[in-house]
């Protein structure tokens, strides 16, 4: 058998380095915007701020009675910020369900197409680095076979674009030997010596060398999964609707083994599609890009997306780590219009414990802290910004709460009249508990309001068992999450930026003598808040669920990390999520499998 050619001829597209000032670039018509678009985003700020201010007027009245000093100021400063921004999302997240249950589809909904339609090349990117061998080809083995199945066979390719290490990238690259003489559409692997800008200096070097010779390309992660159907799909939508630049697929998650993993996808499958649909309903056109399982018009990506760096030493200047929202904002600048599209056949898997979540949180904080610089760049959409400032508050808040906590207690130790904590306002009550609970609530609605949907989940009592449960560990993560992004914003204003390493896929569990070094911090503050508890009862009540999550971290952490359990709740169909089709028949073959050992035993 020859040996296949590792790269196909070149196809050179510019892809110039923009600039975040200056006079903005020229822009395009864009043709996609929904109807409408303009009353819903002021009907999601207007409902929001109505919320926020309701709740606001509630807690300034009760901090009132005694008059305002700087403390109160204080928490009314911290306090309005935090509740809109929970607001912000149960109002997205109630018109999400809305649109769910009256079953208008949010989006464009492709549909996939025969093959004849497509006139166009399209390219599927895989940036990879030091991943495993088996999994990674595995995927890559099961995509390609879906895209010739679904009759695509002819206008894609396949491309694995390696940042791996000498040693690692020479198993990658004897077990592509092996799959691509057998692979049903061309499968092509490069590896680059020095790994420049990570994953997006990884897509533009492909860009500048071979985005010529195709209309659009697929960006993929290493745990990536597609369909073909829904790559088909996709691209006809692209050359049925030229102005689109971007189209962002909702991906679930897969392969989900800890209890951790298991916890998350049904939090997913059950919440997720109404945050998703919200977004869809007010994002428009002015849709978010998060850097994979989406599909981009090549020549509208080399025009806008060229990434410079940062200003200034990282951690906040260099490279920029969250790349993909800022290259959706950059393409909607020039005209290019972005969507997001809820379909099936779109999927990745989920770091397998709540240690390599939090890895991977702290790159993504740093991404997202860095947008706080680009808000003011030339010729952006309010809308881009707003995603921008979003994405930068999701990592603000956790500091936040932990300040307002603490001015709490400030209040109640400096013998301050506290009608908080002696008594909430309803007003506070209602809509903090209704923003923070209201999501699930309508996600278990949703999933019981149809037979099938229902049947799905395990049947009503399964979904009412997995919901219960699922709160209960979510109030426990909480705290945990609080001190732990606390900590991450801590270190990067020190200037201690994130590393970029092989995020963690697989697990054995995690032993607690190995995490209790790792949430040292959680109980030390736990340990804090419970003498401030026996000094003053009423907060200490008040601070309980804080204290029993930060107490319960090491056992958390650890036991949601274990396979077997996971495995046994799932016997019992606690966290029991709709099967997927596409899951089952995608699965690397025993072929495949028995090819990939034996490439990396060679």
């Amino acid at each position: 058998m020859m040996r296949p050619a590792p790269l196909p001829p070149e196809a050179p597209l510019a892809m110039p380095e923009q600039r975040f000032h200056g006079n903005p670039p020229g822009t395009i018509e864009t043709r996609t915007v929904p109807p409408g678009l303009l009353a819903k985003r002021l009907l999601l700020i207007v409902a929001t701020a109505v919320l926020g201010m309701y709740a606001s007027t509630g807690m300034r009245v009760a901090l009132s009675e005694d008059g305002i000093g700087v403390l109160d100021v204080l928490l009314l400063a911290l306090f309005l910020p935090l509740v809109s921004w929970i607001a912000f999302g149960f109002v997205s997240g109630l018109v999400g369900f809305i649109n769910l249950i009256t079953g208008d589809h949010p989006g464009f909904a492709p549909i996939p197409r025969p093959a004849g339609t497509l006139r166009h090349r399209t390219a599927i990117l895989m940036p990879v680095h030091n991943e495993s061998i088996e999994a990674t080809f595995g995927r890559v083995a099961a995509m390609t076979q879906s895209v010739a199945d679904a009759g695509g066979a002819t206008f894609f390719d396949f491309f694995i674009l390696s940042d791996s290490s000498e040693l690692h990238g020479k198993l990658e690259e004897a077990t592509w030997a092996k799959l691509a003489p057998t692979a049903p559409i061309p499968v092509y692997y490069r590896r680059r010596i020095q790994n420049v800008g990570k994953k997006p200096g990884n897509v533009a070097e492909w860009v500048r060398r071979f985005g010529g010779a195709y209309e659009q390309m697929i960006v993929l992660d290493a745990d990536s999964l597609m369909s073909g159907s829904a790559m088909l799909g996709m691209a006809a939508i692209m050359e049925s609707k030229p102005t689109v630049g971007l189209l962002q697929t909702v991906p679930m998650i897969i392969n989900a083994r800890t209890l951790f993993q298991r916890w998350m996808q049904f939090a997913t499958c059950a919440y997720g599609p109404i945050s998703s649909a919200g977004l869809v309903w007010w994002s428009g056109s002015e849709a978010n890009f998060w850097g994979h399982n989406a599909i981009i018009r090549t020549r509208a990506f080399a025009e806008c997306c060229g990434l410079p760096d940062l200003p200034g030493a990282p951690p906040f200047g260099g490279l920029i780590q969250s790349h993909d929202m800022v290259e959706a904002a950059l393409l909607r600048r020039r005209g290019w219009s972005v969507h997001m599209v809820m379909i099936n056949g779109s999927y990745e898997e989920f770091p397998p414990t709540i240690i390599d979540h939090a890895i991977r949180d702290r790159r993504w904080a740093q991404g997202n802290l860095q947008h706080l610089r680009l808000l003011d760049s030339a010729g952006f959409h309010w809308t881009s910004r707003l995603h921008l400032l979003i994405g930068a508050s999701a990592y603000l808040t956790s500091p936040a709460w932990l300040l307002l906590i603490l001015a709490e207690i400030a209040q109640r130790l400096l013998g301050v009249h506290d009608a908080i904590v002696e008594g909430p306002p309803a007003a506070v009550l209602v809509v903090t508990l209704l923003c923070l609970f209201g999501l699930k609530a309508l996600g278990v609605i949703w999933v019981l309001a149809d037979r099938e949907r229902r049947r799905s989940f395990g049947g009503a009592a399964a979904v009412a068992k997995s919901a219960v449960l699922e709160i209960l560990l979510a109030i426990l993560l909480a705290p945990v999450t609080m001190v732990t992004q606390t900590k991450a914003m801590i270190g990067l204003l020190l200037g201690i930026p994130s590393n970029w390493s092989v995020q963690s896929r697989e697990t054995a569990g995690i032993p607690l003598r190995e995490v209790l070094p790792k949430v040292r911090e959680h109980l030390a503050l736990a340990a804090a808040f419970i003498v401030v508890g026996v000094f003053d009862p009423v907060l200490g009540l008040w601070l309980s669920p804080v204290i029993a999550g930060l107490l319960a971290s090491p056992w958390l952490i650890s036991l949601t990390s274990s396979i077997s359990l996971g495995d046994r709740l799932a016997r019992w169909g606690i966290f029991a999520t709709p099967p997927s089709d596409d899951e089952r028949k995608m699965k690397p073959s025993g072929f495949v499998g028995h090819t990939i050992a034996r490439a990396s035993a060679s």
